[in-house]
């Protein structure tokens, strides 16, 4: 299993909640994202670490110093740590399907934390 982390800064708002999280309010949120591979390439790797961080790094992008309720899905679905997982994990699923790897690679799990004492794990594995 390889493991790459990065991080990214962005607001939200939980809708229906009833709490001081139903206010604006912000998370350094760091995303850790393990990877399985049943083989290894001809250089000795499942995954080059570079080119697996700078995937994940697109698909934070895109929510990095955002108010995650603007950018859709999170527009019609709650900016929830467990939905932002799970967006993560299916858009990084994809890009890592598309990107052809010989052997191929799968993700496993996507584990999101809004500090150092709460995080949601998100894996579609049974």
């Amino acid at each position: 299993m390889l493991r790459a982390t990065t991080e990214f800064a962005a607001a939200h708002v939980l809708r229906g909640y009833d709490g001081a999280c139903a206010r604006i309010h912000g998370h350094n949120w760091r995303v850790e994202v393990r990877v399985l591979a049943q083989a290894l390439g001809g250089s000795g790797m499942a995954i080059d670490f570079r080119e697996l961080t700078a995937m994940v790094e697109q698909v934070t992008a895109v929510l990095d110093h955002q108010l995650l309720n603007d950018v859709p899905p999170f527009t019609e679905v709650n900016p929830t740590a467990e939905n932002v997982a799970a967006y993560i994990f299916q858009t990084l699923a994809a890009k890592l399907a598309a990107h052809g790897q010989t052997p191929p690679v799968r993700l496993s799990s996507v584990t999101i934390h809004e500090n150092d004492r709460l995080s949601v794990e998100y894996s579609e594995d049974a």
